[in-house]
């Protein structure tokens, strides 16, 4: 099986980055065009010409690129050679380096490496220490920055004056004396070791004599530090990514990594991957016509043998709720009419709150969809808070919604409360709530504790009678509900940032004009109705992306988790300013990374790809109008259609109506003979 790996299968170029096994490789693969099966034969190959297997370190992002990886070379290496090439993430890397040398850097040999929860529990006793009790301070927001200030190399200032550096110093002293390391310690222990201990240095470049990176446009400085230590002379180092599709720099990645490769590695073979085994030819160009505005970037020109069946579509529509209405609908005439799955169509989007009206309208058809890379809007917290209200108010006997609200907003029911709560509704056989309408329980309470008690259980009172009531208007009960235990006063005290508040207010009150358009449906279905309605095919568990991955239905995606994937017919809704390009991308510089967006969103399409932006969209419950995206101005026409979606239906059911009229005529003459 030595020539099993198929150079054969291999294009020119791809074959060219194979064979060249010696000093420093640069391998751009754009979208689509066989990266994987690459650097899999490279490894393959070097074996095959001899290298021992166990000196090359091929270096990935994820568990799932690694095992994947590891699988195809042990299919194609004989003698079970494969199975002897160092793989493995960044991390997995440096856990082996650490433990194995730790010591030299004042580590205990059975240090342990802490969990984020671990981490968060440590943050949040080193604050309490520092602060008085009435000092509103958020450790999740200072755990988020010390791990941003190691992967930096940034200072957070002196401990003296700030507290955040203060935290941080008590908690990299704390980590030592237990003897634990933190995943960001991982990285930036390894690094120290690599390049403070030359004995260190020698003894791992000795062993890992060729070196292979995976998606190296998405490494950090902190990663590039740990390469240049790891890989001397004669630099028999290959890093194969697209910089074209660097898209995560709002996590850390560092563009320049790819872009200045050289400046790291000198003179290095540049091999270019254009050949696209993906997407149709109207696809790639109207991809390579937006991405080519990128300054800066190492040209390249994704081109394809399939020159595909569609043009690109560019659609508009009059707003939200039409555009996800033509979504929808020629998702399911493609089910029914030509019997497509479900599962060849994903929708892109660029936000979260983007999925609301979508799902919406899949519920409605009752057609099956899964969501990934973001939380179902219905699994959003404040969404959940306000159905949990929603269905007490319904049935005060659901213990675990009613838990849920007990102490939401805060309302100075503890814990402790709760609990007792619970306890005695087991012992006695019941519910919560008939445990917490019970005098003889609320007696055993202290008196702000039972005041708090009678507060909830009155407010639940007041409205389950006008929720049961047929005829009322659920959406309007909802906002003085809302209003009444001040649940939006509650959030913006909870945001750590004014952004992370204005997306709550955005979620419900996209809600609340669902509810409103419910009622507006079903005037007499009440509250019932509605929770009938949100339950439909509500299988939205929180699960592993592989998970989601493997459920029916349409796929809606946020454009960042949809890179690595593809579909047969791909919908990109709301390609508008201030959306794609995101408006916060202005200010932070990050616009050419928000086409870098928008073109990794385009190239998941394989055969059909719509594009769509609407004239008006609702925002803070009012009806905003709205500009097309500026990339849109940007596409070379060529291979696009562009349409408007009301005047189109308009037409298609004039068209429709005057066939149907030709066919009634030809019956009667029919049957005048």
């Amino acid at each position: 099986m030595k020539a099993a790996f198929g150079m054969g299968m291999l294009n020119p170029q791809q074959r060219d980055a194979v064979m060249h096994t010696e000093g420093p490789v640069l391998i751009l693969a754009g979208a689509g065009t066989g990266k994987t099966r690459t650097i899999t034969a490279r490894m393959a190959h070097m074996v095959d010409k001899g290298i021992q297997p166990d000196t090359i370190l091929a270096v990935t992002f994820t568990n799932k690129a690694s095992n994947e990886m590891r699988e195809r070379v042990i299919e194609m290496v004989a003698d079970g050679k494969g199975k002897k090439i160092v793989m493995g993430t960044f991390h997995a890397f440096c856990v082996k380096l650490l433990r194995e040398h730790a010591e030299k850097l004042g580590y205990k040999k059975n240090w342990t490496i802490y969990t984020q929860s671990e981490q968060t529990s440590l943050i949040k006793r080193i604050v309490a220490r520092m602060v008085t009790k009435d000092e509103s301070v958020d450790p999740a927001k200072i755990q988020s920055r010390i791990s941003s200030a190691k992967n930096s190399g940034e200072s957070l200032g002196d401990p003296q004056h700030s507290l955040e550096a203060a935290v941080m110093e008590a908690y990299q002293s704390e980590m030592r004396a237990l003897n634990a390391m933190d995943f960001d310690d991982l990285i930036l222990l390894g690094v120290d070791l690599m390049e403070n201990h030359e004995d260190v240095r020698f003894r791992v470049r000795d062993k890992h004599r060729y070196v292979m990176v995976d998606e190296f446009q998405d490494t950090n400085g902190l990663q590039m530090r740990l390469l240049n230590a790891l890989v001397g002379e004669p630099f028999n180092i290959c890093v194969v990514g697209d910089d074209d599709q660097s898209i995560y720099g709002w996590r850390g990645a560092d563009i320049t990594n790819i872009l200045e490769f050289e400046k790291f590695f000198p003179d290095p073979h540049v091999i270019k991957l254009e050949e696209n085994y993906r997407s149709t030819t109207p696809i790639l160009h109207t991809a390579n016509s937006l991405i080519k505005n990128n300054a800066g970037r190492r040209p390249k020109t994704l081109w394809s043998r399939n020159p595909g069946n569609d043009n690109v579509r560019l659609v508009i529509t009059e707003d939200d709720k039409e555009e996800a209405e033509m979504i929808a609908s020629e998702i399911d005439t493609a089910h029914f009419q030509n019997a497509q799955p479900y599962e060849d169509f994903a929708v892109l989007f660029r936000t979260n709150e983007q999925s609301r009206v979508l799902e919406q309208q899949f519920r409605q058809r009752k057609m099956p969809y899964r969501v990934v890379g973001s939380r179902s809007f219905f699994d959003r917290r404040e969404i959940k808070d306000i159905c949990a209200y929603l269905n007490v108010l319904h049935n005060p006997h659901d213990d675990m919604n009613l838990l849920r609200i007990l102490n939401t907003p805060t309302r100075g029911i503890g814990n402790s409360t709760a609990e007792l709560a619970r306890d005695e509704s087991v012992d006695r056989g019941c519910s919560i709530w008939v445990v917490l309408s019970d005098p003889r329980f609320q007696r055993k309470l202290p008196e702000k504790s039972r005041n708090a008690v009678q507060g909830f259980t009155d407010i639940i009172l007041k409205y389950a009678a006008p929720a049961s009531t047929p005829g009322t208007f659920v959406a309007e009960m909802t906002k003085v509900l809302l209003a009444e235990i001040g649940y939006m006063a509650f959030l913006e005290k909870a945001a750590k940032k004014p952004e992370e508040y204005a997306t709550w207010v955005t979620c419900i009150d996209s809600f609340l004009a669902q509810i409103a358009d419910y009622d507006e449906r079903n005037r007499t279905g009440g509250l019932a109705g509605f929770l009938d309605e949100v339950c439909l095919n509500d299988e939205r568990e929180d699960k592993k992306e592989d998970d989601i991955m493997q459920k029916k239905g349409v796929c809606l995606i946020t454009m960042h988790a949809s890179k690595g994937l593809e579909f047969p017919v791909v919908y990109l809704p709301g390609c508008e300013q201030g959306i794609i390009p995101h408006k916060r991308s202005y200010d932070e510089g990050r616009v050419d990374e928000e086409r870098r967006l928008l073109y990794v969103g385009l190239t998941r399409a394989m055969k059909k790809l719509t594009v769509s932006y609407v004239r008006w969209r609702m925002k803070y419950g009012e009806k905003q109008a709205q500009l097309p995206s500026p990339f849109l101005k940007e596409l070379d026409r060529t291979h696009v259609e562009e349409h408007d979606y009301g005047k189109h239906m308009k037409e298609t059911v004039t068209a429709e109506e005057g066939a149907s009229f030709i066919t009634g005529l030809r019956a009667m003459l029919k049957q005048g003979k």
